[in-house]
């Protein structure tokens, strides 16, 4: 059965994204105390642990989050660590993942060590000057199927798949001059650590990043002064954000995990649940009838769950 929160109705989720790199001596001792404290909070989501640090999102009631948080910053080499706020209408998530990794954003690339050399953070309230800037060169450091909805205006999009593609594209990118200024930028920031490592390892010589990510420059810029374009992707179940971190238009293809904006959504390859236009012609119909079955399953289980928690009121 679908899980099912004990959250209050009349109260706005809270949906706290963070990210810290820290030398952690036993992460996977961490593990358990912070599973458990997130089960006892009804707190939701996915935090990776690493010997490199910790990466997530939650979502919770006020008090959930803030007990999260507070247990994060109360491990040594985590006490700075920094989180960005929205909020949601419904739990965003349907279950609480704490998992161990090797790295707690996969590039794959060893000995990158964000600690040791990051490039220049640059505030949202200063990001337009410098993007606006004919010489930068703007590079979008998230996968094609996020950069597919929203992105900065001018920016390059690697069209990665992975996240590991993209040392890969930056070897091959022609990006020559390694003296010109360099502005990358991703959904929280974290992949900006490692690519802006990268880069300066790779002997670029002025690369910045946007501190807090599109998330925090959505929150924090008027959408009057704004240069982004379309929706930021996130990974969850309101699936976008847009200015002021309202929920956007689009919803998640359950078939290939793809989001689907508002003008895909009236395609005739768009099936919720079932298909859309970047699946439909990779599918088959066998594939199509069993995503639908699925679908009518989930449906029934929601259905079901709605009833539980209305007789239980």
């Amino acid at each position: 059965m679908t899980p099912t929160s004990t959250l209050p109705t009349n109260q706005p989720v809270v949906v706290a994204a963070l990210y810290h790199f820290a030398r952690l001596a036993d992460h996977a001792a961490l593990r358990a105390p912070l599973a458990e404290l997130c089960e006892s909070s009804d707190v939701k989501g996915t935090l990776l642990l690493a010997r490199e640090g910790v990466n997530g999102t939650i979502a919770g009631t006020r008090a959930g989050i803030d007990a999260v948080l507070a247990h994060l910053r109360a491990i040594p080499g985590l006490e700075a660590l920094e989180h960005k706020e929205s909020s949601a209408h419904t739990m965003p998530f349907r279950r609480m993942k704490v998992r161990l990794k090797k790295e707690i954003v996969t590039m794959g690339v060893p000995d990158i060590d964000p600690l040791e050399g990051v490039g220049a953070y640059v505030d949202p309230a200063d990001w337009n000057r410098l993007i606006s800037d004919p010489d930068t060169i703007i590079i979008d450091t998230r996968n094609d199927y996020e950069v597919g909805i929203g992105t900065f205006r001018g920016a390059i999009n690697p069209k990665t798949d992975t996240f590991r593609e993209f040392p890969e594209w930056v070897d091959q990118a022609g990006l020559d001059d390694k003296s010109k200024p360099i502005a990358m930028f991703c959904t929280g920031g974290i992949r900006c650590e490692k690519a802006t490592a990268f880069m300066r390892a790779k002997g670029y010589e002025n690369v910045y990043h946007l501190k807090g990510g599109i998330l925090k420059y959505l929150e924090e810029v008027p959408e009057t002064e704004s240069l982004w374009e379309g929706s930021c992707f996130v990974f969850d179940e309101r699936v976008a954000v847009t200015h002021g971190l309202r929920e956007g238009d689009e919803i998640l293809c359950r078939a290939c995990r793809n989001p689907v904006t508002p003008e895909e959504q009236a395609s005739e390859l768009f099936e919720e649940g079932v298909s859309c236009p970047h699946c439909f012609h990779e599918r088959s119909d066998e594939d199509r009838e069993r995503y639908r079955m699925r679908h009518r399953q989930m449906l029934a289980e929601r259905a079901r769950a709605g009833a539980e928690t209305t007789e239980d009121a």
